[in-house]
């Protein structure tokens, strides 16, 4: 069987069924919060607020920031113990799912605030364990492919926020039910069917003193560097998706929420095939961080273009550029993660520290953007923003094992 080949590496590969389904996976827990958060909360939210509905979300966010935090270092570690990831992910679908549909049904602050630090750690207690679960099974050499397969998930999180908001599709109090059944629909074949060709070497525990000596890719700096580049990329990211439309909107007055949102959707989409490729051109050169560090500086390029844009086709130009090359970044840099990682005995609680990288940027960004927005503009903040995308493409290329 194909599936069961066995490559120099002497790590047998995944079948293509496999990595879809876990894919696909993935892409539903995008589709679990992505419509959420973005659209269907603020949208309760200012239902129930009125003119306090921002303080609601900036409370909302940093406890739910905080509970997926914990909730994902947790649970990822808890099915590192029980040495069974996909029990842990059914429950937590089974939770997260049971709590999304009763979420209208909280008409209070105190009441929603508890609700949605309770839904992030159910939620987190679906997505921990499918994290992991790549890493325990996906091959070295499968794991750019599979991250060019992970892209699909941000835009299918996109995709699905658009659909569930289509009133000619989907009345407004199916919203919550359709969101809930998309995710099933990507979760559970996933959970459910996929049937893994077992892979012992990957699972083999891995003591401290001999984490140098295995290789040097997997060395605390390495590591620590991964872990730092994703972080400084993120608050890039988080800072463009805050401010996009102001920013367009100082450039071309004329454009609409409409507008941002289908350059959003475009580059999402774009950003697919792009990573297929280059996925699978790291995997036949063995060459698993060029890519990554090559993405940052490519999109440190967009940041500066749009810095001094003062058109509305440069402008998108430089967004373009940023936003396909950050989104490969994102993509390829989670399944990498998988290869860094030393100890597989932990891994979903290190993935869990990883994880951190995509809460702390919520957090950090608003700072950021208050310093330097006031005083330097958005082209001010955009300057920073691409030191930040250098810095973390100057970590990735120190990494030893670049070639």
């Amino acid at each position: 069987m194909a599936s069961a080949a066995i490559p120099a590496t002497g790590q047998p590969q995944q079948s293509a069924r496999f990595l879809w389904l876990y894919a696909a996976a993935v892409a539903g827990g995008a589709v679990a919060y992505v419509p959420f958060l973005t659209i269907l909360l603020p949208v309760h939210v200012s239902s129930l607020a009125g003119d306090g509905v921002v303080q609601w979300l900036s409370w909302i966010a940093l406890a739910g920031a905080v509970a997926a935090s914990v909730a994902n270092i947790g649970f990822g570690w808890a099915s590192d113990l029980t040495a069974n990831r996909r029990s842990w992910a059914l429950a937590g679908f089974a939770l997260s799912s049971a709590l999304l549909l009763l979420m209208p049904s909280f008409g209070t602050f105190p009441a929603l605030l508890a609700a949605i630090v309770a839904w992030q750690l159910a939620l987190n207690m679906m997505l921990a364990p499918i994290a992991a679960w790549a890493g325990d099974c996906v091959p070295d050499d499968q794991k750019g492919r599979l991250g060019g397969m992970l892209a699909f998930a941000p835009a299918t999180g996109a995709l699905s926020g658009a659909l569930v908001t289509s009133t000619w599709l989907v009345p407004v109090e199916m919203r919550f039910p359709v969101v809930v059944a998309l995710v099933g629909a990507l979760v559970l074949p996933a959970l459910l069917l996929a049937r893994p060709v077992p892979t012992p070497g990957l699972m083999t525990p891995v003591a401290r003193e001999q984490i140098a000596e295995r290789d040097a890719l997997r060395s605390r700096p390495a590591v620590f560097r991964m872990w730092l580049a994703r972080l400084l990329v993120q608050v890039a990211e988080a800072s463009l998706f805050a401010f996009f439309l102001l920013w367009f909107r100082s450039i071309s007055p004329s454009s609409t929420e409409n507008t941002a949102a289908t350059i959003f959707g475009l580059v999402l989409a774009s950003a697919v095939p792009f990573a297929l490729v280059v996925g699978r051109w790291s995997d036949r050169t063995n060459r698993p961080i060029l890519p990554l560090g090559t993405a940052c500086l490519i999109s440190s390029v967009g940041l500066v273009v749009m810095a001094m844009a003062g058109q509305r086709d440069i402008a998108i130009a430089g967004y373009v550029a940023f936003g396909l090359a950050a989104s490969v970044f994102l993509a390829l840099h989670t399944s990498q993660t998988l290869r860094v990682l030393p100890r597989p005995q932990t891994r979903g609680r290190d993935l869990g520290i990883f994880n951190l990288t995509n809460t702390m940027p919520s957090m950090i960004m608003p700072w950021l953007t208050l310093l330097l927005v006031p005083v330097f503009g958005f082209s001010g903040l955009f300057i920073a923003l691409a030191a930040l995308v250098v810095a973390a493409g100057a970590l990735l290329l120190s990494i030893a094992r670049t070639a």
